[in-house]
């Protein structure tokens, strides 16, 4: 992140999850810098120490953070940016890009 970034807080950055939970696994190395998901995503982390879970509930607002402000302490160790894709299923501005529907507001009637 750059300098002139703001760090989310952590309850806008989804929930922690027992790792059984998870639907997709990560293995995390340390030449690992970043990683993509997509809000909704529950994760299984794993490293040479253990694991954690991570369910990506986050806020619309946040589209990057760095999975040390929410991961168990000691896990990484070195920066990960996790970039968070709007969920199509629940974003508006899926709604929004959908050329095909039609506009069901009525008419403005000027007098």
């Amino acid at each position: 992140m750059s300098a002139t970034a703001v760090t989310p807080r952590a309850d806008l950055l989804g929930t922690p999850v027992p790792a059984s939970a998870a639907t997709r696994t990560v293995n995390l190395s340390p030449n690992m810098h970043s990683i993509n998901v997509v809000a909704g995503d529950t994760i299984r982390f794993v490293n040479g120490s253990g694991e954690f879970g991570w369910s990506f509930d986050v806020s619309p607002l946040v589209q990057v953070f760095d999975l040390n402000q929410v991961a168990p302490s000691g896990a990484l160790g070195h920066p990960l940016r996790v970039y968070v894709a709007p969920n199509p299923l629940y974003s508006e501005r899926a709604q929004f890009n959908d050329h095909d529907r039609r506009d069901t507001r009525l008419p403005t009637v000027i007098r």
